[in-house]
């Protein structure tokens, strides 16, 4: 297999109760996380793939 570098961008909306607007968006950055690799290893047998490493580069919250 070869190995690729692909950027990834996805977007949340998060609902959470703080003192503040500023509290609030630091806070959904801070304790929100899911850079981990979801796949089984039956899923890699059978699409024969491979992540071997996820680096965050944004973790940016804005007021919607």
């Amino acid at each position: 297999m070869e190995t690729f570098e692909v950027g990834l961008t996805k977007s949340y909306l998060v609902r959470i109760k703080a003192e503040n607007i500023e509290k609030a968006k630091e806070y959904s950055e801070l304790f929100t996380s899911d850079i981990q690799d979801l796949s089984s290893i039956d899923d890699r047998a059978e699409l024969k793939f491979e992540i071997e490493h996820i680096d965050c580069k944004i973790n940016e919250c804005f007021e919607i």
